[in-house]
C-alpha cells in the first residue's frame, strides 16, 4: 500500500472520521463502520484532507480538467480544500463549484456557487463516500443542466466496497451506468489491511470481534464483482 494511503487511514482515525460500532447508512443499511467527513472541522485537517484528495485525483485523472464539483453540503468544503491543494501541490489552477440546496433569487442568483459551469467544461465530481450510489442521481442532472458538460470522473474518500442496487459495487455501477471512471483515496480493504490486529498509537482498532462483524456485513452487502 502506498504511504499516503496508510497516512490517510491513520488521519481518518485521528480525526474521528472513521468510526466503528453500530450505525445506519443513508441507504438504510446497518453497518459496523462509518465514515463521516463532517468531523473534518479545523483548518489544519482540511489542509491535509485536500492534499490527500489532490494526490488521488492526480493519480487517477491527472490535472487536465476544468472544474471540481462538490455536491452540497459536504462536497462544498471538499471541493474548496482540494482545488487549493491541486494548485499548491501540482500547479493546477482548477475551479471549484458546488450546488445550493435552495435556488438563490437575489445577489449571486442561481443554484450554483463558485466557478460557473459552461459548455465544453470537463468536471471531476468530489464526494465523501458513496454506499448505494443514490446521491449521484441528484448531482448529475444539476451538472448537465448547465450546458454541454463532460464528467471526467468521480472521486470519493473511501470505497466501501459494497453493492449498490445490484451485485456490483456502487462505484462500479456508477461508472458502468454513466460512462465515467470512479476512484477513491482508499478502499475498506486498505483500511482493514492497515488496522486489523495492527496497533496504532498503542491500541488495536480492528480486533477479531470487529473483523467478524465487518466480514458478516460484507457477506450481506459486499460487492460480488
Amino acid at each position: 500500500m502506498e504511504k499516503y494511503k496508510e497516512e490517510f487511514i491513520e488521519f481518518m482515525v485521528d480525526c474521528e472520521v472513521l468510526k466503528f460500532g453500530d450505525f445506519v447508512t443513508k441507504s438504510g443499511r446497518n453497518t459496523p463502520f462509518f465514515i463521516n467527513t463532517g468531523f473534518y472541522r479545523k483548518g489544519s485537517q482540511l489542509f491535509r484532507l485536500g492534499k490527500y484528495y489532490a494526490q488521488a485525483i492526480k493519480e487517477h485523472y491527472g490535472t487536465d480538467f476544468d472544474v471540481l464539483f462538490g455536491p452540497a453540503y459536504k462536497g462544498i468544503p471538499l471541493s474548496v480544500a482540494t482545488s487549493m491543494a491541486l494548485s499548491s501541490e501540482f500547479g493546477a489552477d482548477i475551479g471549484y463549484c458546488s450546488n445550493r440546496k435552495e435556488i438563490k433569487d437575489h445577489g449571486d442568483k442561481g443554484i450554483l456557487l463558485g466557478t460557473p459551469l459552461k459548455d465544453g467544461d470537463r468536471v471531476v465530481i468530489i464526494e465523501d463516500v458513496t454506499t448505494a450510489g443514490t446521491s449521484i442521481e441528484e448531482t448529475l442532472p444539476i451538472i448537465k443542466a448547465q450546458g454541454d458538460i463532460s464528467v471526467a470522473g468521480m472521486i470519493v474518500s473511501v470505497d466501501r466496497m459494497e453493492r449498490g442496487n445490484g451485485e456490483k459495487s456502487a462505484l462500479a455501477q456508477i461508472s458502468e451506468k454513466y460512462g465515467f471512471k470512479t476512484a477513491s483515496i482508499v478502499t475498506m480493504k486498505d483500511v482493514i489491511e492497515r488496522l486489523y490486529n495492527r496497533p496504532y498509537k498503542g491500541r488495536i482498532i480492528i480486533d477479531d470481534r470487529l473483523k467478524e462483524a465487518i466480514d458478516e456485513y460484507y457477506v450481506k452487502y459486499g460487492a460480488r464483482s
